[in-house]
């Protein structure tokens, strides 16, 4: 598809390979917007991901610039995530022609209200109302020094994310982050979180166990999947799975005691699809509701059934694809409801209905395009 329109776009990690929550949007963005004609200049922080010639598959430039991870996270306003992501070389960069700026996350906005960008147009991607996940993360974390830090980074988050008011758009990535955004500015646009699913890879029929998976070396990640042993894994006699990279200790620990609970790290992306696809039951609690979560799109794409608590699913326009419970007896009984269940046709057939509504990469590409062309 021809296209005139050139765009920046400002990474705060490299986004390949795609395997965790902000990457995956930004990855498959590129590519959607890549496929609708656009040409991008990726702008990427990188910090222990290796350069990534498969970009150049999407971008007609990728520009990478080192995170400066030596600085002391506990001195000065700014958010160490903003900070940290100041490379001058990368204001010469945008500087070097008047196309428009995509700039991923608050991380990357320390140039966004930088005088010399004032005539620009300048777009903001907000993963996430990031004083609100780190407020989160604060009260989820066991280390004393990470808790304090997670503290103080909400605080100053909360000062600087009235920047983003300098965008011509904020794009907001849920429903729920819309209306959030809204009540404090004007600009605000819904996109949806884009995804590696193209099409329904769900089976029907049924599997033999239920899984839960998520990158554990996330303190959320690590929370839920310990509220899940103990609290529902261990009360039911039936096969659980958990896979994601870097459990914790005390989860290894838990899921040590119980013969029908099996701990799986270090899985590929594909490997970590297998099982999502095997399982009869993928159960994803949170207990955060920021943001959209990537895993409840992944799972309703390529999963059976769904078992999600309201936090997971709330203000995501996606709550009747899943069976929704909060208690640990109600997700007990759910599971043994489900577990006895066949996934059919019929439901598969009215999952793909309103997946293509409103989780279709295309459409959103299509979308945001239209965006930029028209601010």
């Amino acid at each position: 598809m021809l296209s005139d329109l050139k765009i920046h776009i400002v990474s705060f990690d490299n986004p390949y390979p795609p395997n965790y929550g902000g990457v995956i949007d930004v990855f498959y963005k590129l590519k959607s917007l890549h496929e609708t004609g656009v040409s991008i200049h990726l702008h990427a922080f990188e910090y222990g991901r290796k350069p990534a010639k498969q970009l150049l598959d999407f971008c007609k430039e990728v520009t990478y610039y080192q995170r400066r991870n030596f600085v002391n996270p506990f001195i000065g306003s700014l958010p160490y995530i903003v900070k940290t992501r100041n490379a001058p070389e990368l204001l010469d960069n945008l500087l070097k022609d008047d196309a428009p700026i995509l700039f991923e996350g608050l991380h990357t906005c320390y140039f966004l209200t930088h005088p010399a960008l004032a005539k620009r147009k300048k777009f903001v991607r907000m993963h996430n109302i990031e004083h609100e996940y780190y407020s989160k993360l604060e009260a989820v974390e066991r280390s004393f020094f990470k808790k304090y830090f997670f503290s103080k980074e909400a605080q100053r988050l909360l000062e600087f994310e009235q920047v983003i008011s300098h965008a011509d758009a904020i794009l907001a990535i849920s429903p729920g982050d819309t209306t959030a955004l809204l009540g404090r500015y004007s600009n605000v646009e819904y996109v949806p979180a884009f995804h590696p699913n193209k099409e329904i890879t769900a089976k029907t029929g049924k599997g033999r166990f239920a899984l839960y998976h998520g990158k554990l070396s996330v303190g959320e990640n690590d929370e839920a999947a310990r509220f899940l042993v103990e609290k529902v894994f261990s009360k039911v006699q039936m096969p659980f799975f958990i896979a994601g990279d870097k459990p914790s200790e005390p989860l290894k620990a838990m899921v040590a005691q119980y013969e029908h609970i099996q701990l799986f790290d270090k899985l590929s992306t594909e490997q970590i699809s297998e099982l999502m696809q095997e399982a009869h039951v993928n159960i994803i609690p949170t207990f955060q509701n920021t943001g959209i979560k990537l895993k409840l799109i992944n799972v309703l794409f390529q999963g059976r059934f769904v078992l999600a608590n309201d936090l997971m699913v709330q203000n995501t326009g996606l709550q009747s694809l899943c069976t929704v419970a909060n208690e640990p007896e109600d997700m007990i009984a759910q599971l043994k409801i489900l577990m006895n269940q066949t996934f059919t046709t019929d439901l598969l057939e009215h999952r793909q209905l309103l997946l293509d509504k409103g989780f279709s990469n295309q459409t959103n590409a299509v979308l945001l395009k239209k965006i930029i062309e028209l601010a």
